[in-house]
């Protein structure tokens, strides 16, 4: 009899560990060496350990459960109790998601880091309306010009052959007199090589992955702007844990985003220095090319707060008062 009893109790006590156990899913949309998904890793790894493994979290690197465009609608729909989206992605949905794409609004860690500040509690409000959580956000390395010819201006710009791979950067070549071609980083390296580009805008670390330095010499650091990844939770996911469980996720989730931005910026010098190595000059902007493309980015910005409205005015505001 007792036997017996002892073997119910163990089979009641695995049942209870096995309800008590949460398992939620992580899509993003960059392979596992990327240190946007190293650092969700090591968040999901901080998350099992702060709740005695109570919430498993699962992360599904190179869009392997969802494609990028498709991430934010999982979590939003609870097919994903969380995801991690690049939010320039998501600007035509609304304007103010692409804040951060905007060209010289915000051209340092520090001011982007400040231009999130002021864009967290719109975001934050926008996404609570969807059923989302903004968990964390971490930036890219900043945004540079790589061009085959040495430049000390925007009119040194005029008539090159100006890759384009979103709206902004097309703009951008338009009002420098550019001639923006369409080509998206997977031909990107053909594109150069066979000479249907001479110039573009990205960070390092395209300019290392696409190996850039074989066909253009030069990458002027004009940290134009640095795009933010941000990590989501589903609302109803996250109401149906206790108190404990949410708590050790926003925790872990903090120390995720600190831990983030300080990794972006030592990749980006990373990257300048693998730039340089293979043969790539990295020249600090003149003052009169800085001044060029500051114009270039009152245009943007100007064109960007009509489209934005009011949502997008009160980001600005509150950035400018920073």
């Amino acid at each position: 009899m007792i036997h017996k009893f002892g073997f119910a109790l163990a089979a009641l006590t695995v049942g209870a560990t096995a309800l008590a156990q949460t398992k939620w899913d992580l899509p993003t949309a960059y392979p596992p060496t990327n240190f946007h998904t190293e650092n969700i890793s090591q968040f999901a790894s901080d998350v099992d350990k702060a709740t005695g493994g109570k919430l498993k979290i699962t992360v599904h690197s190179n869009a392997s459960l969802f494609k990028a465009p498709e991430i934010k609608r999982a979590v939003q729909g609870g097919q994903a109790q969380m995801g991690e989206i690049l939010l320039v992605n998501f600007q035509n949905e609304w304007q103010v998601f692409g804040t951060d794409g905007i060209p010289f609004l915000a051209d340092s860690y520090d001011a982007a880091w400040k231009l999130y500040q002021a864009q967290k509690p719109v975001l934050s409000r926008k996404l609570a309306e969807q059923g989302i959580m903004l968990l964390y956000t971490v930036a890219w390395p900043p945004q540079g010009i790589f061009v085959n010819k040495t430049i000390s201006s925007a009119a040194d710009l005029k008539g090159i052959k100006w890759r384009a791979y979103s709206p902004a950067t097309a703009r951008i070549g338009e009002l420098v007199g550019a001639q923006p071609v369409t080509v998206q980083q997977a031909e990107l390296s053909q594109a150069m090589a066979t000479g249907v580009i001479e110039s573009y805008m990205s960070s390092g670390s395209t300019g290392y992955d696409t190996k850039t330095y074989e066909y253009i010499k030069n990458f002027y650091d004009t940290q134009a702007w640095l795009p933010k990844n941000a990590v989501l939770v589903n609302k109803k996911a996250f109401d149906a844990l206790d108190k404990p469980t949410q708590d050790a996720l926003v925790k872990a989730g903090d120390e995720a985003e600190k831990r983030g931005w300080e990794l972006s910026k030592k990749k980006n010098l990373e990257y300048l220095e693998l730039l340089k190595k293979n043969g790539m000059t990295i020249h600090v902007p003149s003052a009169q090319l800085k001044a060029d493309m500051k114009k270039v980015g009152d245009t943007m910005i100007k064109e960007w707060t009509e489209k934005a409205g009011p949502d997008g005015q009160a980001v600005l505001d509150a950035y400018k008062k920073m």
